[in-house]
């Protein structure tokens, strides 16, 4: 068995057999998706999300597995690696015992106890930390020469050997890390000169903040590490020092004598020195590491709610770019997002603000006419709420709020580029959003997941860290919808299952050289797409009208054999067997259950028959606002209002209300009971309906309510 499946299958409670049957999968080169997909008899019916996480861990041991490898060369160069130490090193999984193994061994910088160990002051320090020696100033005597001018600078010397010694000491560290998992209290103030600046408002909170680390949450404590990176406050972690320097101590001095006198003042040195601010900073890290954990864990699941946002699907729509001073940006796309018409209309602003609202619609209607739009797609930035408001005056032709977060980033990048060389980004940016509408999944994913701004402190986070974790995101949730090959874009290929972006590209040349894929086994003629990522991606690729309709649906080519067999058992052929519900009926997968195919695949096999290559999306819907409010001087306390959710945290949910500035929904005001999970309540873009608790004009903030509101 492979040696990291017994500590995964410990870590994440889940069978050893299924651990190594996904280790195996890995190593052979299969993505989440698919195992997760189309593998469940091997790994027991794991899904997407316990797959992924079997991979994150296997990736985290084998990083600790060179680590060790790396530590173990080091203290064998040394010549001090003994079996002991081999076999300690080699069986401990956790990171933090094995650095505090290694702590003795780790190369350093020149220490003060280093200077004293070269001219010739160990002896003597033993001689101290032994304490049976009743003059060590006697003792000192006979190390005074050289560098060593006198007794106090020879006694001086030997207490930094013992005060590094003591913070090498396994021991030690161990029992000051206690401490502050029990103790360790995170403080925040500001600095003095900082506190009367404006930047400096927001951080207000933190001035003058303290609390337990242990119950500091994520906002919290990545707010504070923002604002010490601005130079706002000054953040720092401590434990309880008095408690601590007595405990060691209590440990290393034994008896009273001059001996134990210097041991306790080398004690105290140490651990002021030396192992507070360790301790300190290795806290400082694990704390922000399992802060930044958390807010991965809010971005990826707001962004895997906006991914799988219901799509409008295949229509004509007129995409509308809000604006003031420059106008409205206006696009016509055809039902597959190509660009027909773009043209500025002017709606807002000046001083004819009604006369030119009134023209606006003129254009807005004559444009939707020629053009036949079937529905219109209103950014929701700056004028959204006054434009949206002229477009619902448009007769029979729905009119969506759609996020713009990230167009202007889409509207500048190579990939906008590449579609519209000759178009201006303030186009590319209508175009970004009348496609949001139709397909939010393939619109988004030719952004970076952190620029469309449904996180929470993503700037702050690890970044390597974060990426992984969105893409892996996208991946999952591209897969999840699958993807027609015959439209889809090189970067939405890009996440399918087995393909990455060379693939991706090879696809759309084949497309353009050979015309529209007919079948599945066409995929094999595509350059370099060789039978292992055909095997892949081949469940995840849709071809829409194909001759063989298993092709347009989520059954895997493998298992085809197995469909035409259900068929030909109930005499019928493989299109009545999806047509005819009777037919299905007809079936008994018992009978078709092999060494190789279970009881889930044949079950997932049927449910595809039934709604063969179902979009897993809901529908999108319309939403209007309240005509009473448009600024945030038109709230008052206990107003109820229709609103959006645009951004979800761990502290709560942020709601549109049509004031461009969103509210704060708290996670104590989102229910009439105790909210662990804001998720567990609302989902982004959710409509919903809110009471206004209070509106803090000085601090832009909005403060919200959904206690006792019918939903």
């Amino acid at each position: 068995m492979n040696q990291y499946s017994t500590i995964i299958s410990q870590s994440l409670n889940i069978r050893a057999e299924q651990v190594e049957a996904v280790l195996e999968l890995l190593d052979a080169g299969a993505t989440i998706p698919f195992i997760s997909r189309y593998r469940k008899e091997a790994t027991g019916n794991l899904n997407e999300v316990q797959v992924a996480t079997v991979s994150d861990l296997y990736e985290k041991l084998k990083e600790l597995q060179k680590r060790k490898e790396t530590i173990l060369k080091t203290i064998d160069s040394q010549g001090k690696l003994t079996d002991e130490l081999r076999q300690r090193i080699t069986q401990s999984w956790d990171a933090t015992e094995i650095e505090d193994i290694y702590m003795p061994y780790k190369p350093r910088r020149r220490t003060r106890a280093q200077v004293a160990r070269e001219q010739g002051l160990e002896p003597l320090a033993k001689v101290i930390m032994n304490q049976k020696e009743h003059y060590p100033d006697m003792a000192a005597q006979r190390f005074v020469k050289d560098d060593v001018k006198d007794v106090e600078q020879a006694i001086k010397g030997a207490q930094d050997i013992i005060a590094e010694d003591i913070s090498l000491n396994e021991g030690t560290r161990q029992t000051v890390r206690r401490d502050f998992q029990r103790e360790a209290t995170i403080v925040s103030r500001v600095i003095p000169k900082m506190k009367d600046e404006d930047k400096a408002q927001k951080y207000s909170d933190y001035f003058a903040f303290s609390e337990e680390l242990r119950r500091c949450s994520s906002h919290r404590l990545l707010a504070m590490r923002r604002g010490e990176a601005e130079g706002v406050l000054r953040v720092s972690i401590t434990g309880d020092d008095e408690e601590n320097i007595e405990r060691l101590k209590r440990h290393y001095v034994h008896g009273f004598g001059p001996c134990q006198t210097l041991v306790a003042e080398a004690v105290e040195d140490s651990y002021k020195r030396l192992v507070e601010p360790s301790i300190e900073n290795e806290f400082a890290a694990l704390s922000k590491e399992k802060a930044d954990d958390e807010a991965i864990h809010v971005f990826k699941e707001n962004l895997r709610q906006l991914l799988l946002a219901a799509p409008l699907g295949q229509k004509r729509v007129m995409g509308v770019d809000p604006g003031i001073r420059t106008g409205c940006k206006v696009v016509v796309l055809d039902a597959q997002g190509n660009l027909l018409y773009h043209t500025v209309v002017m709606a807002v602003g000046g001083h004819d603000d009604g006369q030119r609202a009134t023209r606006a619609l003129q254009q807005f209607e004559d444009i939707a006419r020629k053009w036949r739009v079937e529905a219109i797609a209103c950014g929701n930035g700056t004028a959204s709420r006054e434009t949206s408001d002229i477009l619902r005056q448009i007769k029979d032709i729905p009119t969506y709020v759609v996020s713009e977060d990230g167009a202007s980033i889409y509207s500048a990048s190579e990939v906008a580029r590449e579609e519209f060389p000759d178009k201006d980004v303030t186009v590319r940016g209508a175009v970004s959003i009348g496609r949001r509408l139709m397909d939010p999944l393939a619109e988004l994913v030719k952004i970076d997941p952190k620029s469309i701004g449904v996180g929470q402190y993503q700037h702050d986070v690890d970044q390597t860290k974060l990426k992984h974790s969105l893409d892996q995101t996208v991946e999952l949730c591209v897969n999840a919808v699958g993807v027609d090959v015959n439209t889809a874009s090189k970067n939405l290929l890009t996440y399918v299952s087995g393909l990455g972006p060379v693939l991706a590209q090879n696809i759309v040349d084949y497309r353009k050289e050979n015309g529209p894929f007919t079948s599945r086994a066409q995929l094999k003629k595509v350059p370099r797409l060789g039978p292992s990522a055909f095997q892949q991606c081949a469940g995840f690729l849709r071809i829409p009208g194909a001759k063989n309709p298993l092709d347009a649906s989520a059954v895997h080519p493998e298992s085809y054999p197995i469909v035409e067999k259900m068929a030909q058992d109930c005499g019928c052929t493989v299109v009545d067997l999806i047509k005819d519900p009777a037919e299905r009926k007809k079936v008994n997968i018992n009978k078709y259950v092999s060494k190789t195919i279970g009881l889930p695949t044949l079950t997932d096999i049927m449910k595809e028959l039934e709604k063969p290559g179902r979009d897993p999306r809901g529908k999108a819907e319309t939403f209007e606002f309240d005509p009473r409010v448009h600024t945030p001087e038109d709230l008052v306390p206990m107003m109820e209002l229709p609103g959006i959710v645009t951004n979800i945290t761990n502290f709560g949910a942020f709601v549109d209300i049509g004031v461009h500035q969103d509210g704060l929904v708290h996670i104590s005001q989102l229910a009439d009971k105790y909210v662990r999970d804001p998720n567990d309540v609302v989902k982004l873009h959710q409509h919903v309906r809110v009471k206004v608790l209070d509106v803090d004009k000085r601090r832009h903030r909005i403060s919200l309510t959904m206690k006792g509101i019918k939903q």
